[in-house]
């Protein structure tokens, strides 16, 4: 027989062991694998919705899942190795809100769900089979961002008519930003104007460009591309310094001094790279979730760098503007 000090003994080491056994049989918390070519520091308001559409679809990090960041802060080569140690991880689905990162996971895995955001056409770019039904791993937001560069000429050339020739500054690690270009090359020999090219990839070639720009006393400039996003307060220095009117993709561009920006507003974009990741990680398919097309645009003005740069906004282009900011 066990005499009740040794009975006490293993009912004391029975119950220490409870916490354990309870804790191994919990379910593992599935983890996401945030995957970006950018810097965080500029995007803390865009990871904030991304976090918020997440939450929304029942997802808390730290609670119901865990977040892995990985940032590119620029390094675009380092995105292949990024994507794979996510595979590596067998993380449960790779969210990539950045036309590089998507690119970087599609290669890495056709297995492991891929929710992304990109400016350029996902078709075109082998990401998707169709917008309608992806019918792979990976599906998203597509809010082509360069599709909009002639209408975005349009808008500079209604600001600036005696403007003969723009410049557009491409990141030449873009995709598809050379057939952009020839598109709104198109464009600007359809309005009786020209447009040219400079290339720029990092802070140290950005400051080239605008002594360049600065140098050939360019009339006005636009930049085509949101990868520059994380350049954003750069760019709006630059442009005041040599007083270059430039538009820019979005409004994240004209809150920091840019003078005007037209396209989608990025903070949803990334809320519902958010959402989307919930639905994936409550069971929807990738190949079964249309990639999603933004049916508003936003046009901002910052009138203060007008009347910095002494140009005066008609007043037809004020009463479009979804915002002007004085």
């Amino acid at each position: 027989m066990i005499g009740r000090r040794e009975f006490i003994t293993l009912l004391g080491g029975a119950a220490a062991a409870w916490p354990l056994v309870a804790r191994a049989q919990q379910p593992t918390m599935p983890v996401i694998g945030f995957l970006h070519a950018g810097s965080p520091e500029p995007r803390t308001n865009l990871v904030a919705a991304f976090r918020r559409g997440l939450s929304e679809a029942g997802f808390v990090d730290g609670r119901d899942v865990l977040i892995e960041y990985r940032w590119g802060r620029d390094q675009l080569d380092q995105l292949p190795g990024m994507a794979a140690d996510l595979v590596h991880r067998r993380v449960a689905v790779i969210a990539t809100p950045d036309n590089a990162g998507a690119l970087a996971a599609k290669a890495a895995t056709d297995t492991i769900p891929i929710v992304f955001q990109i400016g350029n056409d996902p078709v075109k770019l082998g990401l998707v089979a169709s917008l309608n039904r992806p019918g792979g791993n990976a599906t998203g937001i597509s809010y082509f961002t360069f599709e909009l560069g002639p209408k975005r000429l349009g808008l500079l050339f209604e600001l600036m008519p005696s403007a003969a020739d723009v410049v557009a500054l491409v990141n030449p690690k873009a995709p598809i930003a050379d057939s952009a270009l020839k598109d709104m090359q198109a464009a600007a020999t359809a309005a009786g104007k020209v447009l040219s090219a400079l290339h720029a990839s990092n802070s140290q070639e950005i400051n080239t460009a605008f002594r360049v720009l600065a140098q050939k006393r360019a009339p006005a400039v636009m930049i085509p591309d949101a990868m520059f996003v994380s350049r954003r307060v750069q760019l709006a220095t630059l442009a005041a310094r040599h007083a270059i009117p430039v538009i820019y993709t979005s409004r994240e561009y004209a809150e920091v001094g840019g003078l005007m920006s037209y396209g989608t507003n990025l903070a949803d974009n990334y809320h519902q790279v958010g959402t989307y990741t919930g639905r994936v990680l409550k069971g929807a398919k990738p190949a079964d979730l249309p990639v999603v097309q933004p049916t508003k645009f936003e046009f901002v003005i910052n009138l203060a760098t007008a009347t910095a740069l002494s140009i005066e906004v008609p007043p037809t282009l004020l009463a479009r503007a979804d915002e002007v900011i004085e």
